[in-house]
């Protein structure tokens, strides 16, 4: 994984490879893509950082192999939600974004389901947000970008928090919780046949 992460920047797969993509062979790969930002689409999606509570920026950029992809520009804060906050940003031409790949969050947050026709989004759901803002062609990925600050410093990128399960850390505490109650088990059972033994 974390050669992945910081690995050399690959093109962003195009439509010839996007069915074979998986999270464990894909995910947190560092890609690179060229195309034009579509600001008129952008959707914010709710997040919480070290910045506190706010919103990712996921803007379409139409990229120059013909397919469009959603980029996390970073995060905002609640007073930067209107884009015209963070003017400075809404760059125009060509861009080229590195950063990297994530896999689509479907359906929404822990608690609470995507709202697309009140425009309310807990999770980057690719597919649904696509459908939500017309966009064709678009991958089913979306790219975090990195740290390189964007003008007037908003959105703020680089903040993706890497995070994989550790199957064996959940193994291990499962056999010790095991352990644990056999233990327990074993002292209850040895106190009641003593405390039989010791009845008149």
């Amino acid at each position: 994984m974390d050669a992945r992460v910081h690995a050399a920047p690959q093109a962003a797969p195009g439509p010839a490879a996007w069915a074979t993509l998986s999270q464990a062979n894909d995910q947190y790969r560092r890609v690179m893509v060229r195309g034009v930002f579509d600001h008129g689409r952008e959707t914010l999606v709710q997040a919480v950082t070290d910045y506190g509570a706010g919103f990712w920026v996921l803007t379409p950029l139409r990229t120059t192999q013909g397919f469009t992809v959603l980029v996390n520009r970073g995060f905002v804060t609640p007073e930067r939600r209107a884009p015209e906050t963070r003017s400075g940003a809404q760059v125009g031409g060509p861009q080229t974004v590195v950063g990297l790949l994530r896999v689509t969050e479907p359906g929404g947050g822990f608690l609470r389901a995507n709202d697309p026709g009140a425009g309310r989004w807990y999770s980057r759901d690719v597919a649904a947000i696509a459908a939500a803002r017309g966009l064709s062609n678009a991958a089913p990925y979306f790219i975090d970008a990195d740290a390189r600050p964007n003008p007037d410093g908003w959105p703020r990128g680089g903040l993706t928090v890497i995070a994989f399960p550790n199957s064996h850390l959940v193994y291990a505490l499962t056999w010790f919780g095991m352990a644990l109650l056999t233990l327990v088990g074993y002292g209850v059972l040895a106190r009641e046949t003593r405390r039989r033994r010791a009845a008149p």
